[in-house]
């Protein structure tokens, strides 16, 4: 019989806590160590859709890659409200609903399988991460890229299909795209990262305008995903976890929902 707390320390050899940043929060956020495993929804983000979806599904834990919080609400309530955020509605309906919440951040992001996944995907090699651009056992953010010859607009187009969506491009369509690097979710302050491994694209979920500007007047072509697009992929690295310690009988579902936010050009998707 497996445990929610053998499966949370199962998760965390894994995706060792100490690999993460000191301001995330990782691990458990809500539920009974010593409950029984019944099924496992996994979901980027915790939210009362996803409470709903683990309940439709069996499941008793939801495994995400962004926690419910960074820091804990100062009160667990049915509905949220200016004083309220939305985890505070969210960890209600998971406690009422018995839902255990398992949360996986930064640890995931510096994981070898993260690396690969995105190289993969992008069907390029990689030779390490942003952080050891040159050392393919070290983890770290991001991942960097063997010898390729794109374009820019040939590697945007690849990404856009890969990670099915409508990417902002900066840079010159026919720039050469020599090697490239990958960061999911925000870039902060990886674009000299980028550059410093001799990258000359950056892909990932979002980065600010004004380091964008500066970035592309480097050289350094930027592809931002969204967010959510950029990192929707890492519930597969939690979904083959999860299968591969709690076994191949277990119910594990991933949980795809269509996406918050909306354009005028793309509609409602």
């Amino acid at each position: 019989m497996m445990t929610i707390d053998h499966l949370l320390e199962a998760l965390l050899t894994r995706f060792p806590a100490e690999d993460a940043e000191e301001w995330d929060h990782v691990g458990l956020s809500v539920g009974d160590p010593s409950d029984r495993v019944r099924g496992v929804l996994v979901s980027l983000d915790v939210t009362p859709e996803s409470i709903d979806a683990a309940q439709r599904a069996g499941a008793n834990v939801l495994l995400t890659h962004h926690p419910v919080y960074l820091k804990a609400p100062s009160a667990f309530v049915p509905r949220s409200d200016q004083k309220h955020p939305l985890s505070s509605e969210t960890l209600y309906k998971a406690i009422k609903a018995g839902i255990t919440v398992i949360s996986l951040h930064t640890n995931l992001d510096r994981s070898i399988e993260a690396r690969k996944l995105l190289a993969s995907m992008l069907e390029v090699s990689t030779s390490g991460s942003l952080e050891h651009p040159d050392d393919a056992e070290a983890k770290g953010y991001g991942m960097v890229s063997g010898a390729v010859e794109l374009s820019l607009s040939d590697l945007a187009v690849r990404a856009a299909r890969a990670f099915n969506t409508d990417p902002r491009v900066w840079g010159s369509p026919s720039s050469p795209v020599r090697r490239l690097s990958m960061l999911g979710g925000s870039l902060g302050g990886f674009g000299d990262h980028a550059l410093a491994c001799g990258a000359d694209a950056v892909i990932c979920g979002e980065a600010g305008y004004h380091v964008c500007q500066d970035l592309a007047a480097r050289g350094l072509g930027i592809i931002l995903l969204g967010h959510d697009a950029s990192e929707q992929p890492f519930t597969k690295v939690l979904a083959d976890a999860a299968h591969e310690i709690a076994g191949e009988d277990m119910n594990v579902t991933i949980f795809d929902p269509p996406r918050q936010w909306w354009t005028v050009l793309e509609g409602v998707r």
